[in-house]
């Protein structure tokens, strides 16, 4: 019987693992299934791009994963049972069937989305740009706005870096603001501070410092002090939340319903399911968690999907550090800052501005999308067999370490 490996979700992480996996197990062994609901490749990280009128570069799945084995299926997830192993999807064909998948091995990897974080007005009232259906709604709502009328970008991390600068250089007859909760890149090392003002005076955006949103409305956002700023527009980036499914099953979640996971991003409470990307709370050097990004979702499916491969073929289990080495912010099309950082991503002295740091983001965007469709790094070039062994019971099983 061929082992059977489900992976829900496929961003970033999701799509890595399942050709990752593709190519380390031998075809006959392993039947692997993609589940997903939407038909192509989202670049999450350049949704910033897509939501101020610029068009991405259509990166079908039926393309990405051809002659790989890979099976994908065109799905909503809507639970998950790892006590009988099973996966319930909703079909998003035409009949919308709901039907329960069965697998041995479980790839979680179904991400997250926006966090209003209970601010009252903000899920009705403001936009978001951490999905395509997001995206594209702000992208028509930006698109409808008359000269002078003002946009507001809620949050002062990377997505709001990014958001308030594209927005500002694609749209300069718009009047920007951000807020930000503390000051303006306040983690950032003090050259990466400088050039951050820098472009943002020279793109005339407004920030408005240690001033955290209380409530949004429809024509404006109310800080804690008091202060109201008229909004057309609100753009929410305040961080990511995690799909809650993982939080109805009996794995072993944190407060903010993250798998927690070993150093092989294997559930430290269910051994057949692995958790990768924002889904899982793994822990980086210093036994700092990882924070969500495409920088850490990368290595985890690496992670992830070695681990299941060498488990399934008698190997060694890999156990291999992840770190950071610096943070890639675009800031338009034609500004950029490449923050170097230690391992457990505090800022350094040193970073990287302006046009080559933006042809460098460039580059690292156009990397991690060739990374999905080209998950080779440190794979051999043969796919391995798995080993199988004798049960008590004298059933075939796989062999794991």
């Amino acid at each position: 019987m061929q082992h059977r490996i489900i992976v829900i979700g496929a961003g970033y992480s999701g799509a890595i693992a399942a050709g990752r996996l593709a190519k380390r197990l031998h075809r006959e062994d392993v039947a692997i299934t993609l589940v997903n609901a939407e038909p192509d490749f989202v670049e999450r990280v350049r949704m910033h791009q897509l939501a101020t009128g610029q068009d991405l570069k259509a990166r079908p799945f039926s393309e990405m994963f051809a002659g790989t084995g890979v099976e994908l299926r065109l799905a909503r997830v809507t639970g998950v049972d790892v006590d009988r192993r099973t996966v319930t999807v909703i079909d998003q064909g035409d009949g919308g069937g709901t039907e329960e998948l069965e697998y041995d091995s479980l790839v979680y990897a179904l991400g997250s989305a926006w966090n209003s974080r209970g601010v009252p007005g903000a899920a009705e009232h403001a936009h978001e740009i951490a999905g395509r259906p997001g995206a594209l709604r702000l992208r028509e709502r930006l698109a409808g706005l008359d000269a002078g009328q003002t946009v507001v970008v809620v949050g002062g991390g990377l997505t709001g870096l990014e958001a308030a600068t594209e927005i500002a250089e694609a749209r300069p007859d718009l009047d920007v603001a951000l807020t930000a909760r503390g000051e303006l890149g306040d983690w950032l090392s003090p050259k990466g501070r400088d050039h951050v003002r820098k472009v943002f005076d020279k793109l005339g955006i407004t920030v408005h410092e240690q001033a955290a949103v209380t409530a949004v409305e429809a024509d404006r956002v109310t800080t804690a002090g008091g202060t109201s700023v008229p909004a057309a527009v609100t753009v929410w980036t305040t961080g990511f939340a995690v799909h809650p499914i993982a939080r109805a099953t009996a794995l072993e979640v944190t407060d903010t319903g993250q798998i927690v996971v070993d150093r092989t991003m294997r559930s430290v409470s269910h051994p057949d399911v692995y958790a990768i990307g924002d889904a899982a709370m793994a822990m980086g050097p210093g036994d700092k968690p990882l924070r969500m990004s495409c920088a850490t979702g990368t290595p985890m499916a690496w992670q992830a999907a070695d681990a299941i491969a060498a488990r399934l073929t008698g190997g060694k289990t890999p156990n291999t550090p992840l770190r950071y080495f610096n943070q890639c912010i675009s800031l338009g099309r034609r500004e950029g800052l490449i923050q170097y950082v230690t391992a457990d991503d505090r800022s350094k002295g040193a970073a990287l501005t302006g046009r080559l740091a933006a042809l460098y983001k460039e580059l690292i965007c156009k990397g991690a999308a060739w990374g999905v469709a080209n998950p080779l790094l440190g794979v051999p070039s043969r796919p391995r067999r798995i080993v199988r062994e004798r049960t008590p019971e004298g059933s075939p099983a796989e062999a794991s370490a």
